[in-house]
């Protein structure tokens, strides 16, 4: 299936253009170019091994590209790393917290490493530890919190400076259905006061759930992206198309209200339909 590509509005909050990242003769990223408007909840989606988590951690300066140009809030990743950092929140898929610390020894430290002054680093601390409700065992350390506490203090930390563009990397994975709904009432609250943030996860019912605009990778290229209306009407008018190439009639084709979910738009990008005859002939 070609690419589907829907035109973004101007001054994007993070852009690419012609994002590659090879690893010897793999080439894991390839000419992404991506546009994320201000004020976005932007889910990023594509089977395992796409290229997802590269490109985050492109975005997020955990990984340097092999060619291309990254530009976030304007501002161009090579040339104002720091800056740009000081601007973004990150969830990385691994969530990379400091065990031997209490929840609020590591959000602490984490605001002060961003500049937060004691008072405000202690005081938002305290406010997130509550929002999170983390505060029923304060000086048990982070490498004894359940997954779930461990994903939320991880989204604490990210979030913790005020972020303008907030990186999830798969944040619901591994959480209960209380934390997730803490987590996304956090991100809902985010969304309104104007941050833009870009979320990686495979289960597609929470980004269509959460996210008003998308982009599809696939073996290392974007194949798709805009907002899920538009993803649905270009899907559609490819299904018709094909349809009318193979010799359908107009009866044939697929009824003109039919609203494809995002599972089934994915699914028809990426190509993820099962044969009939694969079976496990042992399980029949």
């Amino acid at each position: 299936m070609s690419a589907i590509s829907i035109p973004v509005a101007a001054a994007p909050a993070i852009a690419t253009e012609h994002l590659t990242r090879r690893f010897g003769d793999l080439t894991a990223v390839q000419d992404v170019n991506l546009r994320v408007a201000p004020g976005q909840f932007f889910g990023f989606l594509g089977p395992n091994g796409a290229g997802k988590s590269t490109t985050i951690k492109m975005l997020t300066g955990l990984l340097a590209p092999s060619s291309g140009r990254m530009q976030i809030l304007g501002s161009d990743f090579t040339e104002n790393p720091v800056e740009v950092k000081r601007q973004i929140g990150v969830v990385p898929e691994g969530m990379a917290l400091f065990g031997r610390l209490t929840g609020s020894e590591y959000l602490n430290f984490v605001g002060r490493m961003y500049g937060l002054d004691r008072d405000t680093a202690a005081k938002r601390s305290a406010e997130l530890l509550e929002f999170m409700q983390l505060t029923d065992q304060p000086k048990s350390l982070v490498t004894d919190y359940s997954h779930g506490m461990q994903k939320k203090l991880a989204l604490a930390a990210a979030v913790i400076h005020g972020p303008k563009v907030l990186f999830l990397d798969e944040p619901f994975e591994g959480v209960d259905a209380v934390a997730s709904n803490t987590l996304k009432a956090m991100l809902q609250s985010m969304i309104a006061r104007g941050a833009t943030i870009f979320l990686t996860s495979h289960v597609l019912e929470i980004v269509e759930r959460l996210c008003s605009h998308v982009a599809i990778i696939h073996r290392g290229q974007l194949v798709a992206q805009g907002s899920l209306e538009e993803l649905r009407a270009g899907v559609a008018a490819q299904s018709a198309t094909a349809l009318l190439a193979s010799g359908a009639a107009p009866g044939d084709q697929p009824a003109s209200g039919e609203k494809l979910t995002l599972e089934q738009i994915f699914l028809r990008i990426v190509g993820g339909t099962r044969r009939p005859d694969q079976e496990l002939s042992w399980l029949g």
